[in-house]
């Protein structure tokens, strides 16, 4: 028995998932007394919670598809789109420590604590809440996106038009298959016309029972019951339960896969050997080493900016448990994405060019090698990995509307009154991501969004706590100008016709044709271009033009050649203000265009906000003597001791000078202490292990 194409099992599967967690909820809210309980779980999360709620708060399932789905299209080195923060976990060694140490409810209080303004600790809430609708949207698009995979209609209840959409994407898969080959000049025509309708989202592999508007109301629905109750304590509970369900949907594909495929010599024998190049090729992926080098530095100056931060690391007892929580939970996560990258290639070996849109590939996976339960547990793995990032998430996003947007202009209201208001903030923040999920349909353009959009305010933050002479001003100014750059001008342009149409704006990179030496297939073989798999072959690869500008340029008509092109997507700001200095982005590769946009992400906030600062007028020494007092205070075991130990701190703020790497300057950062050194160390060492085990990976045959 069948509903909406799942078996019976699987219904019973998900229906019996969501019982539990809605009880998890209904009992956490009943320790759940105040504000602080609701934001913070009391402050008294140990490491066993703090393990899995910082593991499941950074996994999302969408990060799963993310890193499959680029694999997908281009190999191994596409999984950088996510595997960059690799190199961003021992910074949170740092991060979390500050967190921690500052005693604070949300990053909106930093700001308002650290530069004495309410208005800028408020400007920055709102500007979160913006992006917590963004971040939602991601969460209910894959969510979405994986049942639809796993919930085709049968060809026969097709309508005509879903027909032809079907049919013409499997022509031209097939005209794109023999793009290298000779094309008669009819073909090519055709060719081009199919390409200009796929770029415009018009061809289909298939199609689905999935409605995505009321699929995205029932699962924010279930999301804002269970954390409306519990709030950060609920997160906590069922992150623990969501954890394992994670690790499950994570390793579930892998031993059919292989099996399938004929083992890892069977996985080598299917797909392109430059698909297992790590740091991908420069002419053949999107991802050379420069452009993760620039896309790692973009998201370490996001990292310090993304709201949960503050209150996955204030929920704990004190530093250690939060520093140990995080780091551990996150090089978890690492260690679980190496077997996204194993299912991200098997993908390319079993169903290369069967899909229209590379984001249903994880769903299209689940349903072609899992039997009924196992797809009922890969479908609750998935909601389990999107709500655990959404519960934590809401619940931050909550307490940024109560404390710095609703409480400083509805003071001394009872406690009762503001975890109502909390509550019906988190409704409102995860309802909103549905609006997002609808009109942004690509998983890719939106991780390569949101990697930009924090540096807004990340870049103030890093500066904030180690550099006394950074002023509210220059805060200012940098968030207005990197606003406009990363946010508005992108958005804005691709809404008005005069800037989608300017000739200047659609130039495109030339196209290439390369000569690459790979590895026979097994498909070589078959077709008589080889005499066994794995003998070298040279072959011409064309590398076909990219918009500089848009994401996409494409015809308005793709059924006319001569028709007017028009620019999709986002339009990179970035690259355009480069422009202005005369570079010429016509020679350039994808992987240069990607690298020298995000760099540009990275440096340019630090770079405005040193000029400013130096020109503003500071913060009074007064107020920051208090507030670094409290930075460089240890937490204690008890409310009396932390009392006792942040008054004589206020008392005498000049008694940290001596542990300072610079004293008598403006730099507040402290001497590394042997637990630094082990701690940063370490985690490095750990990276080293996990690189060490994915190179393994790839290298099996």
């Amino acid at each position: 028995m069948n509903i909406w194409g799942l078996h019976i099992i699987d219904v019973t599967v998900i229906l019996l998932y969501i019982i539990v967690i809605l009880w998890l909820g209904k009992r956490a809210a009943q320790k759940t007394k105040d504000t602080g309980d609701f934001f913070l779980a009391g402050r008294k999360l140990g490491k066993f919670y703090q393990f899995f709620l910082n593991f499941g708060c950074s996994t999302n399932a969408d990060q799963a598809v993310a890193v499959s789905r680029e694999i997908y299209r281009q190999g191994i080195g596409g999984m950088w789109i996510q595997y960059l923060v690799l190199f961003l976990t021992p910074f949170y060694w740092f991060t979390t420590f500050f967190f921690r140490r500052i005693r604070l409810t949300t990053i909106g209080d930093y700001f308002t604590e650290r530069f004495k303004s309410k208005s800028l600790g408020g400007s920055f809430a709102v500007f979160i809440l913006l992006m917590s609708i963004l971040g939602g949207g991601i969460g209910y698009m894959i969510a979405a996106k994986t049942m639809m995979a796993m919930t085709p209609k049968p060809l026969e209840k097709y309508s005509q038009e879903e027909r032809l959409s079907v049919e013409q994407f499997r022509e031209y898969q097939e005209l794109r298959l023999r793009l290298n080959e000779e094309l008669t000049l009819k073909e090519t025509m055709r060719y081009e016309e199919l390409n200009e309708k796929n770029k415009r989202g018009e061809l289909h592999s298939f199609i689905s029972y999935t409605n995505p508007l009321l699929f995205y109301f029932i699962y924010a629905l279930i999301v804002a019951i269970y954390t409306m109750l519990g709030g950060f304590r609920a997160a906590a509970i069922t992150d623990t339960i969501q954890g394992i369900l994670i690790i499950i949907f994570s390793l579930i594909l892998i031993p059919i896969g292989l099996h399938k495929i004929g083992g890892f010599s069977g996985l080598h024998a299917s797909v392109p050997d430059y698909m297992f190049e790590l740091f991908g090729s420069v002419t053949m992926s999107e991802y050379a080493w420069y452009t993760i080098l620039a896309m790692v530095l973009a998201n370490l100056v996001s990292i310090v900016a993304v709201a949960p931060g503050m209150q996955t690391a204030g929920s704990a007892k004190n530093e250690m448990t939060a520093r140990f929580g995080m780091i551990g939970g996150m090089f978890f996560k690492r260690f679980i994405m190496i077997f996204w990258a194993l299912a991200g290639l098997l993908a390319v070996g079993l169903y290369a060019g069967m899909l229209h849109d590379p984001d249903l590939i994880w769903g299209f996976m689940s349903k072609d090698l899992l039997f009924p339960g196992a797809i009922g547990l890969m479908l609750v793995g998935i909601l389990a990995a999107n709500m655990s990032t959404l519960d934590a998430g809401a619940v931050s996003y909550s307490a940024l509307f109560i404390k710095n947007l609703y409480e400083p202009f509805k003071p001394k209201k009872s406690e009762k009154h503001y975890l109502l208001v909390g509550r019906i903030a988190i409704a409102v923040t995860l309802f909103g991501g549905i609006g997002v999920a609808l009109f942004v349909n690509n998983l890719l353009e939106l991780f390569k969004y949101i990697i930009s959009i924090p540096a807004i305010f990340g870049a103030s933050i890093w500066l904030g706590f180690i550099w006394r002479r950074l002023t509210k001003t220059a805060v200012y100014s940098q968030v207005i100008i990197c606003l406009l750059i990363y946010a508005v001008i992108p958005n804005l342009f691709q809404t008005l016709d005069w800037a989608k149409s300017k000739p200047s704006f659609l130039l495109e990179t030339q196209p290439k044709i390369v000569t690459v030496t790979l590895n026979a297939l097994r498909e070589d073989v078959d077709k008589g271009r080889a005499e066994c798999i794995g003998q070298p072959l040279q072959r011409e690869h064309t590398i076909e033009p990219v918009g500089i500008f848009f994401e996409n340029v494409a015809r308005t008509d793709p059924a006319d050649p001569d028709s007017p092109k028009v620019g999709l997507g986002r339009f990179h700001a970035e690259i355009w203000v480069l422009s202005w200095f005369g570079v010429n982005f016509t020679r350039w590769t994808k992987a240069q265009l990607v690298a020298i946009r995000f760099l540009f992400d990275a440096l340019f906030p630090f770079l405005f906000l040193f000029l400013i600062s130096f020109v503003t007028k500071p913060v009074p020494q007064s107020h920051l003597d208090r507030f670094f007092a409290r930075l460089h205070t240890p937490v204690q075991k008890t409310p009396e001791e932390e009392k006792k130990a942040l008054e004589d701190s206020y008392r005498n703020p000049g008694k940290f000078e001596k542990d300072k790497l610079f004293p008598g300057s403006n730099w507040e950062i402290m001497r590394p202490t042997k637990t630094d050194f082990l701690g940063f160390g370490g985690s490095w060492i750990l990276v080293g292990v996990i690189i060490l085990l994915l190179w393994i990976m790839t290298s099996i045959k």
